[in-house]
Formats: C-alpha cells, sequence, structure tokens
C-alpha cells in the first residue's frame, strides 16, 4: 500500500510517500480501506518533533473516513470513521495511508448526511470540542465565549449552538470576523487583552461570558479578567515554549477554574464513542463540514510543508 511514513523527527525532509506492506488485522482489529484522511497541525508538529512520546519509523495521521474491508462480518463494508485517540499515529501507525488497522471497537458509524471527506475533517476538531464543552459544563442558555476560529472554534460553535448556548466568537483578524458575520455567527474583532471584558459584556446583554474556549493561547491572562464569577475557561493550546503570564489573584477572587483540553489522553474507544455522539448532532441538522480542499495522498509531503509553512487551509487527503 502506499503510505506517508517518516523515519526521524525534527524536520520534514524525511517525510516520504513510500510503498509499505498493507497490514494484517488482528483477531479484535478491523482493516479498513482509508477512503479520506484529515490533515490537522498535530500532524505537522509530529513529525516536526512535538511529541516526545513519538517513535520511529511511523505512519502519521489522526483521522479517518473508510470502508471495513477486513474483520469481524458484521462490520465488513460498512463505511466507519475513528481516529483521534492516544498513541495514533505518534506511538502506532496512524491513517495517511491506503489502509489501516484499528481495534474492532475503535469505528463508528459514518452518519448518512456525511461524506467521507467531510466526515475524515471532524475528528480532532469536534472530539477537542465536545470535550471543552463537556468538562466546561455547556448546556442551553450558557453565556460561551470562543476565541480564534480554526477548525476546533468553528466545531466548538457548532455543537454549542447543537446544545442551544448562546455563543459569541472573537478573533483577531477583521475580515475573519466579518466572514463569520456574514454566515449569521455572532462574532467580533478582538482589539487590546484589557478591551476584552468590555467587548464580551457587549454581546451576552452586559453579562460577562460563563465559561470561555480559548482556542489560541495567547488569551488566557484575558480571559481570567473576563470570565464571570465561578467560570470555567477551557484551553486547548498554548505558544510554543508553553508558557503564559496570568494572574492567580484575579483567577480565585472569581472562584473561576482553568480547563486543559487534550484529546491526545483519549483512547481510540473512547473517541469512537465521541465520534458516535458528535454524529448524533449530525443527524438532525448540525451543518456539516466545508470549506476544506481535497488532495491526493500523493500530494501529501508537499501539504505537509504548506500547513507547517503557517497556511490556515482544511486539507484533506484523498489515498
Amino acid at each position: 500500500m502506499q503510505a506517508l511514513q517518516f523515519s526521524t523527527t525534527g524536520t520534514l525532509d524525511s517525510l516520504q510517500l513510500r510503498e509499505l506492506p498493507t497490514p494484517l488485522p488482528a483477531a479484535n482489529e478491523v482493516l479498513v480501506e482509508v477512503r479520506a484522511t484529515g490533515l490537522n497541525p498535530s500532524d505537522v508538529k509530529n513529525v516536526l518533533g512535538r511529541f516526545p512520546y513519538t517513535t520511529t519509523p511511523r505512519i502519521p495521521g489522526r483521522d479517518f473516513a473508510g470502508v471495513v474491508v477486513d474483520g469481524p462480518p458484521e462490520l465488513l463494508g460498512k463505511a466507519v470513521w475513528g481516529g483521534t485517540g492516544k498513541g495514533f499515529g505518534f506511538s502506532r501507525d496512524g491513517c495517511h495511508a491506503q489502509y489501516v488497522v484499528v481495534p474492532t471497537t475503535a469505528v463508528a458509524a459514518i452518519p448518512e448526511s456525511l461524506s467521507f471527506a467531510q466526515a475524515a475533517m471532524c475528528g480532532v476538531p469536534f472530539i477537542t470540542a465536545l470535550d471543552a464543552l463537556e468538562r466546561s459544563q455547556v448546556h442551553a442558555g450558557t453565556r460561551l465565549l470562543i476565541i480564534g476560529a480554526g477548525a476546533v472554534a468553528q466545531a466548538t460553535q457548532a455543537l454549542a449552538n447543537a446544545r442551544g448556548a448562546t455563543v459569541a466568537m472573537a478573533t483577531r483578524r477583521a475580515e475573519v470576523a466579518q466572514a463569520l458575520q456574514a454566515q449569521g455567527v455572532r462574532a467580533f474583532q478582538l482589539q487590546a487583552a484589557e478591551q476584552l471584558p468590555e467587548q464580551a459584556r457587549d454581546y451576552f446583554q452586559q453579562h460577562a461570558p460563563e465559561v470561555i474556549v480559548d482556542t489560541t493561547g495567547y488569551w488566557l491572562s484575558a480571559a481570567i479578567n473576563t470570565v464571570d464569577s465561578f467560570g470555567r475557561i477551557a484551553l486547548i493550546a498554548a505558544p510554543v515554549d508553553g508558557w503564559v503570564s496570568v494572574s492567580a489573584l484575579n483567577l480565585y477572587r472569581r472562584g473561576g477554574s482553568i480547563i486543559g483540553v487534550n484529546s491526545l489522553l483519549h483512547s481510540l474507544d473512547d473517541c469512537a464513542r465521541m465520534l458516535e455522539r458528535i454524529g448524533a448532532a449530525f443527524a438532525v441538522g448540525m451543518a456539516a463540514p466545508s470549506g476544506f480542499i481535497e488532495l491526493p495522498l500523493s500530494a501529501a509531503v508537499a501539504a505537509y510543508h504548506k500547513v507547517s509553512a503557517g497556511s490556515s487551509e482544511k486539507i484533506v487527503l484523498i489515498p
């Protein structure tokens, strides 16, 4: 089979499209023919050596959608999605390949409303978003501010709306805020950090947000000054050096809490169960992912370089 593989970390130079043996599933596993696989920023960071638990040689890739071609009879021919979980693409081979082997319990049925490419876009962003919403206790009526406008931010907005939360998004770039507004999303352009409390209150009828999801990692200090009493801040990213200066005084005076969200802490089985819940939201009308480009697996190395250079394009690889 054709597969991406890297032999060393720290640079993209060792990432190549190679011909490798098709893996064989064990008794408790399935072999999935990959029809589409998402390219996440974490896939690129993985090859660049940002994850200390990565072992090589390794096939990267965290999210897939495809068809079961070997495994239990009841799953043969089924359209499934999966991935994202602990070790997948890091310490065990991932899915940027024509075939992938995963445990039988690590796949879920794809909702009929999604294409393979759309399903392959959902894993990391939507599982991260669901984890953030669950652990920060977002429900109907919760005032939620999402900082950022990338894939995780958009997934958080979609799932929060499905729950009936009151949602606003904040982004640094004026044109991005305007594009979101044109789609009917309540959004505003971030100004200076000290202005965030006032900006947020303007969007929640002079109330502070009860929950803030910071998908950038750079607005934690401002979020602490903005969130309501007993509020929750979900953090899914950090600067490269990992450090943010915050006021512990402001946090405890608010009775606030900071929640770290990391999809790599969940098993493949856990993520499959989360995909089932996400699929249920799509089944009742949540909008399908859009705005991505599809590239053949033969263009994957160039796509990795493009993302590494700062491109924000959403990319789906088609083996």
